[in-house]
């Protein structure tokens, strides 16, 4: 991280511009008032049609590619698929949710699938499939309700029509596999490491970071305790609708992993003010801000959460410090980019 005047940073600089697209970001002053943001709705009937598709495009990259010889159902190339624009943050973290369900389940939904002999096509369309046939089981095979504001998608509505037709032998197919296997549900299905590891997720507290550029934390505070939260000492305190400060970084707030789906829907994160991340994800931009020098600019050398570039700008607000990110390989991420972070209160350019 070194100081924006010296000559090491032009040479990085020179050849990061000859490897890979720059942006640079830094915060811009929040003029008037926000526009009110309304979070995506996790309904009991499924999701708005964009989220299925967006799930859909994370499973197809993420997927377990199978040999020839074990691979029945077919999938298109993983390049055929455009990228993802998310309605908001919370429309982005539910469709990632999605599609890693799907993936843990991706054995089980295949044998679904072939069991019914589906005839679908094209493959291109194999990803929707898999993804809503997970939600349709979680579900329990009810149908999905459609609302007017919804934005529709064509290949959403096919799908899930196709399966609701199926819906009495996909749930006989579902019972086969349950029985042949003696499994009471279909986390049966998992193993145990990730029976595991869920067990310990769903244990821990969530954390969230607070967006200073949009609020300041003693209003966050105020918003929260106005709304019926307490704050205790620490996590060891927790009772519901309860809160703590994190001890090492002060922006950084500890909930009740119980609340997260309530959390998601408060204004605050609806208008990016409190941010959902995994606190080991703050307390590497905190040590990183700790370390820069006073008009030190930072090289984000690949993205791998705009969450948290976006953190490093709200630290670095009151600096003259620039933060560069590389890694942008394509207009439409650029664009995506440069949307979330204006959401957040981040003015992108590269």
């Amino acid at each position: 991280m070194p100081d924006s005047g010296s000559n090491l940073m032009f040479s990085h600089k020179d050849v990061i511009k000859g490897t890979s697209d720059l942006s640079e970001m830094k915060i811009s002053d929040e003029k008037g008032s926000v526009k009110k943001r309304t979070v995506t709705q996790i309904w009991n009937n499924g999701y708005p049609d964009s989220i299925y598709l967006n799930a859909a495009k994370i499973f197809q990259s993420i997927r377990i590619e199978k040999s020839k010889d074990e691979t029945q159902v077919r999938y298109a190339d993983s390049s055929e698929f455009s990228m993802m624009a998310f309605k908001d943050e919370h429309s982005r973290r539910v469709s990632y949710e999605l599609a890693f369900n799907a993936l843990k389940y991706q054995d089980l939904l295949e044998k679904i699938l072939l069991d019914i002999a589906f005839l679908l096509q094209p493959d291109e369309l194999t990803s929707l499939l898999v993804v809503m046939l997970y939600d349709l089981q979680d579900r329990k095979f009810q149908k999905r309700i459609i609302f007017d504001e919804e934005e529709i998608v064509a290949d959403v509505q096919e799908v899930g029509l196709y399966l609701y037709s199926c819906k009495t032998k996909l749930a006989a197919a579902l019972a086969r596999c349950r029985i042949k296997y003696d499994a009471l549900s279909i986390e049966y299905f998992l193993p145990e490491t990730i029976c595991k590891q869920e067990q310990r997720t769903s244990a821990l507290p969530v954390s969230a970071w607070i967006n200073t550029c949009k609020i300041s934390i003693e209003d966050v505070i105020r918003d929260l305790e106005m709304k019926g939260f307490k704050k205790v000492e620490s996590v060891s305190d927790f009772d519901h609708y309860t809160y703590a400060v994190d001890q090492h970084c002060p922006d950084v707030l500890f909930f009740p992993s119980s609340l997260k789906e309530e959390l998601l829907n408060l204004d605050l994160f609806a208008d990016y003010k409190l941010l959902l991340q995994d606190k080991s994800r703050s307390l590497a931009v905190h040590s990183a801000q700790a370390l820069l020098s006073e008009g030190g600019d930072v090289i984000v050398a690949h993205i791998g959460s705009h969450l948290t570039i976006a953190h490093m700008s709200v630290l670095t607000n009151h600096s003259m410090s620039t933060i560069f990110v590389c890694g942008v390989k394509s207009s439409e991420k650029e664009e995506e980019l440069r949307n979330s972070f204006s959401q957040m209160g981040c003015e992108s350019r590269c």
